[in-house]
């Protein structure tokens, strides 16, 4: 099948404001989790580094969760040979670094960063955090800073004490800074757009990330989310749209979903998707991008991007054509919601 009226997919570089033009994001974010990848070389994440920032993406996220701050510590040195100014920043609060006991350790290069991770999202250590994050990166600003996983999944009995710890003491802190002008947008990053829907209410957010819930798999924030930021102006940062695998990977044998093995639903509805796509020359993957960014609600759809052929591949599906005749057919079918937003 085919049709001659296509969309002409997003220029990755291209960038939409956080509430009121506090921030401007690039429509491709770069996750950097893979930069925390013990056992991969300095150098793959230095190549994807420098293919994303050529094709004109500015945005990247980091934690220090990701790889023990390794990942920070790598997204630093690339840093290091640009000019700062013209790049968005976020990373996470919520979770200190330890240094492990014991008397040294390998490091990077013999394994994983020797650190141990602990919860913290009280006002000191909100505050520490970032002291951390700003000498792993080697900056002196964090242009977006986001309370990371207070959710039932991390949290488990804990999440309404945790919850109470980042109301009171994370996001005091980061409100405080913005209004300071030492951070300028502030936000919340988990997997679950339910709890996010109840910070919106209790606090004054600029940005969420929501981790997966918004993919060509998952339209579970679509009806109540979604329509919720766009009232509220906070921008959405839609992180995992591949939902951790399978719609980058396709159907093939360990294809992940939510980082565990695909359930038979997932993988029979991807088949589908897959054809639809065989039919109208289209990459899984690029419908995968693309879907997150037609609604109005997203600024940026950000993926983890391990190396250069990683980058140059998703910012090629970013801009790919994609015939108006799939989205209809993938809406017909109900593969998709009827209501969801499609490029055009």
């Amino acid at each position: 099948m085919s049709d001659v009226t296509s969309a002409s997919g997003f220029d990755p570089a291209a960038t939409r404001s956080l509430r009121d033009g506090i921030v401007h994001v690039s429509q491709l974010g770069v996750g950097c989790a893979p930069f925390g990848t013990a056992s991969a070389p300095d150098g793959a994440s230095r190549g994807a580094f420098d293919a994303l920032y050529a094709g004109g993406l500015r945005y990247f996220d980091v934690a220090p969760l990701y790889g023990n701050g390794l990942a920070e510590h790598r997204l630093g040195a690339c840093l290091r040979s640009i000019d700062r100014r013209g790049v968005v920043l976020s990373t996470k609060v919520g979770r200190l670094l330890d240094p492990q006991p014991g008397g040294a350790a390998a490091g990077a290069h013999g394994g994983a960063y020797p650190f141990s991770v602990r919860y913290d999202y009280g006002y000191d250590g909100t505050l520490r955090s970032l002291e951390h994050s700003l000498q792993r990166l080697g900056t002196n600003a964090i242009d977006i800073a986001l309370i990371h996983d207070v959710n039932r999944r991390w949290q488990g009995d804990l999440l309404e004490q945790r919850y109470a710890e980042a109301m009171s003491g994370a996001y005091r802190a980061l409100h405080e800074l913005r209004a300071a002008g030492a951070i300028k947008a502030i936000g919340v990053g988990v997997n679950d757009w339910s709890i996010l829907q109840r910070f919106a209410a209790d606090g004054d957010f600029d940005c969420f990330m929501l981790a997966g819930r918004y993919t060509l798999l998952d339209h579970t924030a679509l009806d109540t989310f979604l329509p919720d930021c766009l009232r509220r102006r906070i921008g959405v940062l839609m992180a995992a749209p591949f939902n951790s695998g399978i719609l980058a990977t396709g159907t093939r044998p360990g294809a992940t979903f939510f980082y565990q093995d695909a359930p038979s639903a997932i993988v029979a509805r991807t088949k589908r998707i897959e054809a639809a796509c065989a039919r109208h020359g289209v990459a899984l993957a690029a419908a995968a991008l693309q879907f997150p960014l037609a609604h109005p609600a997203i600024a940026s759809v950000v993926t983890g991007i391990a190396g250069e052929a990683e980058a140059v591949a998703n910012i090629g599906h970013c801009r790919a054509r994609i015939p108006a005749a799939f989205w209809d057919e993938l809406k017909h079918e109900g593969l998709i919601a009827g209501a969801a937003p499609t490029p055009h």
